[in-house]
């Protein structure tokens, strides 16, 4: 392959696997975001009773409105649109904690997997390499501890792969100071490409049969990469697994406790929910690990993918994702219109169903926006790719079953009846004097978003961090929902830095 445009520096051969300094304050990082428990009667507690106590005075609090509810139902049925919506996403809120806490297994523990793979996917080997990779562009403060965490990876046979995409606030030669120490492989691009295209040519280099991914704003816990290696040795059908994250910047304000609590069930539960149906439609960038044989024909697809008549620059880790869930169906028309790229021309693997999982042990803390501004920054770059994987996995996500086909599309429909719903509740009805209506509708936010505090407070029983997550359900529905028709209208506006 053409490597002219990149200057590899390093070798993985000298790579020195020792811990980075302070490894005893980060690998500590398993407690981070956790909120030191209050001086309270519930301090001393039995956590399962706290728990309890958590989840009664929940309830109460709800209280008045489920009284409110009950005695205007009557009222309500005459709009079956208002009782169909509510009943819908309350179902779908159940519905999704019913698989998570019921079917859901840790792949990388094969004592309690469930699953059985065909045998007619490959088996990876019980030590297979895996190529690991990052992409920077201008993150002095943080790729330093990104680097150290990727080097201490307790993974034998691990090739590690820095890609900067033309930094120019040190970072190169920061990276470059950093090489002789921890020998990994740096490439440095000449001319800013974007996160898709940095990686792919980081790619290139890659000779391992497991492919990974992760932020330049994270740090791993050290078993991460193990724990989801082990996962697709485990189960052959694994095309592809995403770790757990949660948030490394959780104590700097409001908004990153909130955060933190919203990727706990984002991950726990949801991921969860798809996974024990093997079909998690976004392996995250925090750790998305593959298989080299479930994407390598798809790299050029994923870093030319245009919509809507431009370039798509977002990393997207919903459309590589979809590569892997929809390969069976649309992956051979991505090879024939990339025949010619050397990741399709060299070798051909077959097309398969794979599955896609999850790895709830697989740990790892990425940064979070601190301020309201960077905030909505990122949910924008998230709706839009949310929208361009909408138009691409929409084709062929009810192939996969019942059950994927029910959470992708019940959840498509939710992201784009909430602008509406919000509209309809919080400017229309206070319009036209319907206070109840309104008041209803905050009241179904706040029921929800208590259902997924008590999930947060049922898998951390040690934290109080519990009662942000009602806050978010708050920001999710009556803030974010209105960002989805604005990200829309400015989808063809990309860049992929998080510090713009």
């Amino acid at each position: 392959m053409n490597n002219s445009a990149m200057q590899p520096i390093g070798n993985t051969a000298s790579r020195i696997a020792t811990p980075p300094p302070g490894s005893a304050a980060y690998i500590d990082a398993r407690n981070l975001g956790e909120a030191k428990p209050r001086r309270n009667l519930l301090a001393h507690a039995d956590p399962h009773v706290s728990l309890a106590v958590r989840a009664f005075l929940i309830l109460m609090a709800l209280i008045p409105f489920l009284i409110l509810l009950s005695t205007r139902l009557p009222q309500l049925l005459r709009d079956p649109l208002i009782v169909s919506y509510g009943v819908a996403v309350l179902s779908a809120t159940l519905f999704y904690f019913f698989l998570a806490y019921s079917f859901y297994s840790d792949p990388s523990d094969v004592s309690k997997s469930r699953h059985v793979a065909p045998i007619s996917f490959p088996s990876l080997g019980a030590n297979p390499k895996v190529s690991f990779l990052v992409a920077i562009k201008d993150e002095i403060d943080v790729i330093e501890r990104c680097v150290r965490s990727m080097v201490g990876q307790d993974y034998p046979n691990l090739e590690l792969i820095v890609i900067d995409d033309a930094s120019e606030d040190g970072t190169t030669e920061l990276l470059e100071e950093l090489v002789p120490e921890l020998g990994f492989i740096l490439v440095k691009n000449e001319k800013n490409v974007g996160k898709k295209r940095a990686l792919v040519k980081g790619a290139e280099l890659a000779t391992g049969d497991v492919i990974a991914f992760t932020d330049s704003d994270c740090v791993l816990a050290p078993d991460a990469v193990r724990r989801c290696t082990a996962a697709l040795i485990s189960e052959p059908d694994l095309g592809a697994v995403s770790g757990h994250a949660r948030a490394l910047n959780a104590d700097s304000s409001l908004l990153s406790r909130i955060q933190d609590t919203w990727y706990e069930g984002s991950f726990r539960v949801v991921k969860g929910a798809e996974a024990s149906v093997g079909s998690v439609t976004c392996v995250s960038g925090p750790l998305a690990v593959f298989r080299k044989d479930a994407i390598w024909n798809y790299l050029p697809a994923w870093q030319q993918d245009r919509f809507l008549g431009a370039e798509f620059r977002f990393a997207t880790d919903r459309q590589l994702t979809g590569y892997v869930l929809g390969q069976k169906w649309v992956g051979k028309k991505l090879k024939d219109r990339h025949r010619d790229d050397p990741f399709v021309a060299e070798v051909d693997y077959p097309e398969r169903k794979w599955r896609v999982g999850y790895v709830r042990s697989a740990e790892v803390w990425t940064v979070v926006p601190e301020t309201f501004r960077a905030f909505m920054k990122q949910q924008i770059r998230w709706k839009k790719s949310f929208l361009r994987n909408l138009a691409f996995s929409g084709s062929f996500m009810w192939r996969r079953g019942p059950i994927p086909t029910v959470l992708y599309y019940g959840h498509a429909l939710w992201v784009l009846a909430a602008p509406i719903m919000a509209v309809r509740h919080m400017i229309w009805a206070p319009l036209m004097g319907l206070w109840l209506l309104t008041a209803l509708y905050l009241a179904g936010i706040l029921l929800k978003g208590s259902l997924w505090a008590f999930s947060f407070a049922f898998d951390n029983p040690r934290s109080n961090r519990w009662r942000y997550r009602i806050s978010m359900g708050l920001v999710s529905s009556l803030l974010l929902s209105w960002l989805l028709p604005y990200s829309l209208l400015t989808i063809r506006r990309g860049i992929w830095s998080r510090s713009l």
